[in-house]
């Protein structure tokens, strides 16, 4: 029977191919006696289960690739520690004895008190978390009951299947950067959601929020994603399925073509350069920001460098990851973020400061606390200059005191090295992100003593609209379309062209394709994205008479009503 089903678009393309239905462990189970000699027995294999998958978690943590978003390795953390803590690993074995019961009607118990409490966390986004305890627990039920816990690696049949799962975990999306699937449905999950994010970042068709895919979808059914409409067909009839294998085939061809754009620049049909960028989270990523064409690397988050270790990268460390993307990109721009740690991303061991970490002691407010971590950082930026074009670029400032500091704890990294007899580049300069509407309020405080500036469009629209971008109960509320949003960056833009200060945008806004011509009629030119977006906006932007669209992106920018401005955006891109 065919049927159609809805959902939420998280990554667009299409994708054709036989279902497979995952994350089949089901958390009701059944509760037996245990006679009291067997106990002993029950609890290893309790403590088996909890073995085998510490063992998955190890494996698959290793086998992160290396072009795979950093946020994965995070993610595995985050599952590994819930898997050690002594209320999963001991409590249930405690019930095994008391209630003299299987184990899996012990870890049942046990999770069943663990989210009873959870439900009385205030903090939203502890509360939240409860989803990561429901993924390991069923991964150790899967164990328990003899099911493998890995997606499997042979599917019967030669086409490239579709996940269809309730829920998946960031563990097992990491299978999609090696495994032959065309995309993946889920019930659960939004737009902002962490399986929505990875899989736009890895280019597969995804639709999330289908509610009750999961049910009412068999294995090997045929299905049809339409990841840009958000849209499933099942088991479609021979006229629909030909037509989106026509269309699919399209895509695929449009694809191929977008490839010969890499080495054409960046220009409007009126002559107007754009200068596109890559986003990177390591020196392995530069390869891909020039394959595709990147005119220099917009934003190194080196945080990433500083997570998932026990040990803080020395200076030494760190000068050898710079200097091999300056060299790398031979002579390109490359502008490297100062450490943004804090809110969502953590440093292995530290805990959370406060209840809201992303307005507490993160970012630049945390370097400037903690003097020797950033001066080695800005020692080993410094040292990496020698190398390329490096620019130094730092993370929500939001005061002029911290301006200051921040330029003072520079010139003192540049004094100790010449101290040292250490070589770097006489020139470095030394920009501001803009993502908190303070900043972009009161830009001429910044416009006057940095080089350059690059708006930060994730945390830009949380701040002004108030939503934990990490929280899946508010993600329906965040919109880079927001009046608010679109008036701050029209604002920033405009004043920061005027004082001829270089701009970028180097959030999510910079790589949605819908957002190209704002940005740029807005006054924009320079974008930094994922390195996977930069053809696709590339093509857009040699499609665009900027004199056609910029009188409508000013009239955007002067828009409150929320529609209208969807309906304006619409017009600009037709």
């Amino acid at each position: 029977m065919s049927f159609t089903m809805h959902g939420i678009g998280a990554s667009d393309g299409i994708a054709i191919g036989p279902a497979h239905l995952v994350s089949y462990a089901t958390l009701e189970v059944a509760q037996y006696l245990v006679p009291a000699g067997e106990l002993r027995n029950e609890r290893q294999r309790f403590a088996a289960a909890l073995a085998s998958v510490r063992d998955e978690l190890t494996q698959l943590r290793g086998s992160i690739p290396a072009a795979a978003p950093a946020e994965f390795g995070a993610f595995i953390d985050v599952h590994q520690m819930i898997l050690a803590d002594s209320t999963l690993s001991q409590g249930p074995l405690d019930l095994i004895d008391s209630q003299q019961c299987n184990a899996e009607w012990a870890l049942k118990l046990q999770l069943d008190l663990l989210l009873d409490q959870f439900d009385t966390i205030d903090d939203p986004y502890l509360r939240e978390r409860k989803g990561d305890v429901l993924q390991v627990v069923e991964r150790v039920m899967k164990v328990l009951a003899g099911k493998p816990g890995y997606i499997p690696r042979a599917l019967p049949g030669s086409a490239r299947a579709i996940l269809v799962a309730h829920d998946l975990s960031p563990a097992d999306m990491i299978q999609f950067k090696q495994l032959p699937f065309a995309g993946f449905l889920t019930d659960l999950g939004g737009s902002t959601s962490h399986t929505a994010i990875v899989a736009r970042s890895l280019n597969i068709p995804a639709i999330v929020a289908l509610h009750r895919a999961r049910a009412l979808i068999r294995e090997n059914d045929q299905l049809i994603i339409d990841g840009t409409m958000g849209v499933v067909i099942v088991n479609p009839d021979p006229a629909v399925l030909s037509e989106y294998r026509l269309r699919q085939k399209a895509l695929g061809i449009e694809r191929a073509k977008l490839q010969r754009l890499a080495t054409r620049p960046a220009s409007t049909i009126d002559g107007s350069t754009i200068e596109l960028l890559g986003n990177i989270e390591g020196p392995d990523d530069v390869a891909e920001v020039r394959s595709n064409g990147g005119m220099g690397v917009g934003l190194f988050r080196t945080e990433f460098l500083f997570m998932n270790r026990d040990e803080l990268p020395d200076e030494d460390e760190q000068f050898e990851a710079y200097r091999a993307v300056a060299r790398a990109m031979d002579g390109l721009p490359v502008t490297i973020r100062t450490l943004d740690i804090g809110a969502d991303k953590t440093l292995r061991g530290s805990e959370r400061a406060s209840a809201n970490p992303a307005l507490g002691l993160r970012a630049i407010r945390l370097c400037l606390a903690d003097p020797p971590l950033f001066h080695t950082q800005l020692r080993a930026l410094l040292r990496a200059s020698a190398f390329g074009t490096l620019n130094i670029l730092v993370p929500m400032l939001s005061t002029k005191h911290e301006l200051a500091q921040t330029l003072a704890s520079v010139a003192r990294a540049r004094a100790s090295l010449v101290d040292d007899g250490i070589a770097f580049a006489p020139r470095v300069a030394i920009g501001g992100m803009v993502e908190i509407p303070a900043t972009a309020i009161a830009l001429d405080v910044f416009l006057k003593h940095l080089d350059f500036l690059s708006i930060g469009t994730n945390d830009l629209i949380q701040y002004t609209l108030a939503i934990d971008r990490t929280d899946d109960a508010v993600a329906h509320l965040y919109d880079p379309l927001h009046p608010a949003v679109i008036s701050l960056i029209a604002s920033v833009a405009e004043r920061a062209n005027r004082a001829k200060v270089p701009i970028a945008v180097c959030g999510e806004m910079a790589g949605d394709v819908d957002l190209t011509r704002l940005l740029i009629g807005l006054g924009l030119r320079q974008l930094s994205m994922h390195p996977a977006f930069l053809l696709e906006v590339k093509q857009r932007i040699l499609k665009t008479q900027l004199s056609d669209i910029s009188s409508m992106a000013r009239r955007i920018a002067r828009t409150r009503d929320p529609d209208r401005i969807r309906r304006l955006v619409e017009r600009l891109n037709a």
